[in-house]
């Protein structure tokens, strides 16, 4: 079977082009050949991509949105959390401060016994000076029983239920204490107001008052053991010609910040009104 001369010479020819063309490749003077010959293709593939990534982009956008929203609003309600355990932890902590104050206000008055109790409750009347504590008869509460912090005296318990009790402040304008001016050497009184302002009165015209004298409780009345701290003089009032002096006194208890209290249960006040002289009418 014969062969025809031109199909004999036709791969020949297609070897010698395409080994041609790689040398020609192969040497650079192709490079401007092809860069224009693929231009149309890369415009086109750059055109492919452009609308693809815009397709791409329009349908899953509006789910990346909705995911980060959800997200966002996962850590907002995380970190309202953590915020609110740090507040709690805050408030245990200052609770913790104050019971270990008051603790070792304890062990410093080994005479004494004592109840700690929470403060529950104020009067809401701006003219009564009275606190709600979270102990009661059934704790072995009583009327009249002293109630202190680490700080100085707070008042006494003036009515008690089973579970709770209330207490008067030394603020309240019907409380009255017997007080002992320590750097003065002298006895007076303490009364309350309705403003909640404290002032020591019937203090003789010889005692020499000064800002900064110390205010104790005296012991006398029956209403309070002696030597609990009250308060500081602060202003006083004299006038030549009364017959005593008195003095604002600025009582080391912050009355407005109570949260905790001790109450004293061993001591039993005395009533010693029946044995008062009867006033002349």
């Amino acid at each position: 079977m014969n062969t025809s001369p031109t199909r004999i010479w036709q791969p020949i020819a297609l070897g010698v082009l395409v080994i041609g063309l790689l040398l020609l490749a192969i040497s650079g003077y192709m490079g401007d050949f092809f860069s224009t010959a693929m231009d149309p293709f890369i415009a086109a593939q750059r055109w492919f991509a452009t609308r693809y990534m815009a397709i791409y982009e329009f349908v899953t956008v509006p789910r990346d949105v909705a995911s980060l929203r959800q997200r966002n609003a996962e850590l907002e309600n995380e970190l309202s959390r953590l915020q609110l355990e740090v507040i709690q932890l805050q408030e245990q902590l200052q609770e913790a401060r104050i019971l270990y104050a008051l603790l070792d206000f304890a062990r410093e008055s080994p005479e004494n016994q004592y109840m700690a109790a929470a403060v529950i409750g104020r009067d809401p009347s701006p003219f009564l000076q009275y606190i709600i504590i979270d102990h009661g008869s059934d704790s072995g509460l009583r009327h009249g029983m002293p109630v202190v912090t680490q700080q100085g005296l707070v008042g006494r318990v003036d009515a008690v239920t089973a579970n709770a009790a209330r207490v008067q402040l030394i603020s309240d304008a019907a409380s009255v204490v017997n007080v002992h001016i320590q750097n003065a050497n002298a006895d007076a009184l303490l009364y309350g107001s309705l403003t909640g302002d404290t002032t020591v009165e019937m203090v003789p015209q010889s005692v020499v008052l000064q800002v900064g004298d110390l205010i104790l409780t005296s012991g006398l009345g029956g209403n309070y053991p002696s030597d609990i701290v009250v308060g500081q003089i602060v202003n006083i009032r004299k006038q030549e010609t009364d017959l005593f002096q008195s003095a604002s006194v600025q009582t080391t208890v912050d009355f407005s910040n109570l949260s905790a209290v001790l109450v004293i249960t061993n001591f039993k006040s005395v009533d010693i009104s029946p044995l008062e002289p009867t006033p002349v009418q």
